[in-house]
């Protein structure tokens, strides 16, 4: 997989531009308050360990880790190989296609092609394909789910934290020149709600919400190809079925390379 540094990249510019436009607008010092990170992250946190099991929580840098990365979803060149393994199969049976699903590191992809050559109804491998794609899909959501969770929790939080800090600010009202600095302090907790929900969690959630979709939109094709390899297409018509699938840059990259990719022959 490549690099991904765009997630990265926006992160920091979006910090960055906050950090200049509060040095342009006042004191950086008023903007950092310990207590009201506290009930910002550490509160939501802990509601997060409430709302999901620990199983999950626990997965949460691995998922963090998916967007440093850019799945290798290469369209153009899966439906090269699914076209070679279509020819392969009407020249030599279906049966030949053993030796090529050993290789395969692309678990959806082997797990039909074994079926086919097992000679499984194809009803009843596009019903398979479909679970194990829902399952996977189901796996990912749960990801998602903690940051969408947490995204709706951290403005709260921040609410809660601004509303100790009035508690507190209104007991000692005794004292007028509290009055102001205790005001900043009360509302420094709404923004770090709001800006962990809106340059943070959500962002991280859509992100790993997109990724989830062309993931599922990948395994859609791959199911398709194997039931036309399994039916005795012709090659070229399964190419042509299954390029309704690429985006007009694919397409384009996919008659562009068309030779190379052939010589390739192989999608992991």
């Amino acid at each position: 997989m490549k690099r991904n540094i765009w997630p990265t990249i926006g992160l920091m510019a979006g910090f960055i531009m906050i950090i200049i436009s509060i040095r342009v607008a006042g004191e950086r010092v008023s903007f950092i308050d310990v207590p009201s990170i506290l009930i910002t992250f550490g509160g939501s946190f802990c509601a997060i360990l409430i709302s999901f099991p620990f199983k999950t929580i626990v997965k949460i840098p691995n998922i963090l880790k998916t967007l440093l990365f850019t799945p290798k979803d290469n369209r153009p060149e899966l439906i090269i190989q699914l076209s070679n393994l279509a020819k392969k199969a009407r020249q030599e049976g279906l049966l030949s296609l053993e030796d090529d699903i050993e290789q395969m590191k692309n678990p959806l992809l082997a797990t039909g092609l074994q079926m086919v050559v097992d000679g499984v109804e194809p009803d009843r491998i596009r019903e398979i394909m479909e679970m194990e794609l829902d399952a996977i899909e189901r796996r990912h959501r749960l990801g998602q789910d903690v940051f969408y969770k947490w995204g709706e929790l951290a403005p709260g939080f921040g609410m809660t934290g601004t509303l100790i800090g009035l508690i507190i600010m209104l007991a000692e009202l005794d004292d007028p020149s509290a009055i102001g600095s205790g005001m900043a302090t009360a509302l420094i907790t709404t923004f770090y709600g709001s800006l962990a929900s809106n340059l943070l969690f959500l962002p991280i959630a859509n992100n790993l919400k997109s990724q989830t979709d062309e993931e599922m939109f990948t395994g859609e094709l791959i199911i398709d190809g194997v039931l036309e390899i399994q039916a005795g297409s012709n090659p070229r018509l399964l190419e042509e079925k299954l390029t309704t699938y690429l985006s007009t840059e694919e397409r384009e990259e996919l008659a562009s390379g068309m030779d190379s990719l052939r010589e390739v022959g192989s999608y992991e």
